[in-house]
């Protein structure tokens, strides 16, 4: 079958399968983000309870494999009575497992935020999580951003996972189309050109944006 007809074939297909790979990243990346900003301010923590918290947290999602954390969450969980819809364990699994990652990178860019703005924030006698918001977040974030676009492109490409849990979303419509005519080169070809788009031409320029913006806003500062 030529190119253009198997597209013009299939595209409905891989539309509906992009749509949901789309929503299961937004999702993840909110996900992710929310663990990770809350496990690496609990990592600073000074209480040992809750720094062993975070600890086992990050510990046990970075040092255990996607695949088998999206088999627990969809398989294992409703055996302790937990259920989870197969969307929503797709995403909450990806972005539980890419925040543990992120957890670090909060954690470090914060400690990389010189001395001397502690020390003034507390000379102003701002509270703790006004230092936090006004002072100390804003400025690591220039540090973090650059490493979390990097980890926002592996949270897209984590994504095609969920398929093995009927999730239906790109990489699901791809295999079902590869099952239904064994065009695999097309089928695949055409999936990872669509990664690729998005990585390349979406998440890495926003990525960048927010860089400059964020450089800008410290600059003012």
């Amino acid at each position: 079958m030529p190119y253009l007809d198997f597209l013009t074939t299939y595209s409905d297909r891989f539309l509906d399968g992009t749509l949901i790979t789309l929503g299961q990243f937004g999702l993840a990346v909110l996900v992710a983000i929310i663990a990770a900003l809350i496990s690496g301010l609990m990592k600073m923590s000074h209480s040992k309870t809750v720094r062993a918290t975070a600890t086992v947290y990050i510990e046990l999602f970075r040092g255990t494999s996607l695949l088998v954390q999206l088999y627990w969450f969809y398989f294992v969980l409703p055996l302790f009575g937990f259920t989870l819809e197969k969307f929503t364990a797709g995403f909450v699994t990806v972005g539980l497992c890419y925040g543990a990652y992120g957890a670090e990178l909060v954690r470090g860019s914060i400690q990389s935020v010189p001395k001397g703005q502690w020390e003034a924030a507390l000379a102003l006698n701002m509270s703790p999580a006004a230092r936090m918001r006004r002072i100390i977040l804003p400025q690591a974030l220039v540090t973090i951003l650059p490493p979390w676009g990097n980890l926002m492109v592996e949270i897209l490409k984590g994504t095609a996972l969920v398929a093995l849990i009927s999730v239906a979303d790109l990489m699901f419509e791809t295999r079902q189309i590869n099952n239904n005519t064994y065009l695999s080169a097309q089928a695949f070809g055409t999936a990872l050109v669509i990664y690729y788009i998005f990585a390349r031409f979406m998440v890495t320029p926003v990525m960048r944006w927010l860089e400059r913006v964020m450089a800008r806003k410290i600059g003012r500062m």
